[in-house]
């Protein structure tokens, strides 16, 4: 009831249009309404920082991350990511209903914010001195290190990598795609619900083309930092924008 009153105004304005064909599906003349800008501005915003928080960079570096933490099979990276992302996406259909949305968007924020800064702080210490080159691979340990430290280091990124992994399937992985669903009003949830897939996919283009320019601007430390901040803004937009559905 809260959440139908925040998005969608007094009671009234609850109904459906009529089913004439003057009042079906989406007019642009309809974004006047705060019951359709709203949950437009909340599912294209949800959208745009889960692509934001930096789930594909983690992705990608996820095998290099595991040969640096000295695994003999380094593929096992893949099978550790997708059992963790089945295990706590789960959780989260489990508990979900229970936790509500927000507190779970928060969470799994707040644990992904951590999380990429421990990332980020891996970058930093792993980092070489300043003739090292440029390039956006994982930077080379530093020589002066005992091997044990680098290994150690190593493993502070995997852990990172895990950390976040089960912090984004818990909350910004599964809930965005599930609040779409819950609060778009019926005539114009077809429109709404595309603009919002086309706004996570374009994200997702942007970020994955744009990441390894973005490492060389702001070495991977900064980048991964600035995922950070990204969570951090969608924890803020969480409390501040979305309401609880459940």
């Amino acid at each position: 009831m809260a959440a139908m009153q925040f998005l969608w105004g007094s009671a009234p304005g609850w109904e459906e249009p009529p089913t004439g064909a003057e009042h079906q599906g989406f007019h642009v003349a309809q974004l006047r309404c705060p019951g359709i800008y709203k949950p437009f501005i909340i599912g294209i915003s949800l959208m745009a920082f889960q692509q934001l928080s930096g789930v594909n960079a983690v992705m990608f570096y996820a095998e290099t991350i595991f040969e640096e933490a000295k695994f003999k099979d380094s593929s096992l990276a893949s099978v550790v990511v997708g059992v963790i992302q089945v295990l706590f996406t789960a959780t989260a259909a489990l508990i979900m209903d229970r936790a509500g949305r927000r507190l779970l968007l928060t969470l799994s924020g707040v644990v992904m914010v951590f999380s990429t800064s421990a990332f980020g702080a891996y970058f930093k210490l792993t980092e070489g001195g300043p003739s090292n080159s440029s390039h956006v691979d994982l930077p080379a340990p530093v020589s002066m290190e005992p091997a044990n430290t680098n290994v150690g280091l190593a493993w502070l990124a995997v852990g990172s990598m895990c950390l976040f992994i089960a912090g984004f399937a818990v909350g910004w992985g599964p809930i965005p795609w599930l609040l779409m669903s819950e609060i778009f009003p019926l005539h114009v949830k077809g429109v709404a619900t595309g603009v919002c897939v086309l706004t996570n996919w374009f994200m997702a283009f942007l970020v994955t083309k744009e990441f390894s320019s973005l490492m060389e601007v702001l070495r991977p430390y900064g980048a991964f930092w600035l995922a950070s901040a990204f969570c951090i803004f969608g924890v803020l937009f969480t409390l501040a924008c979305v309401p609880e559905t459940k």
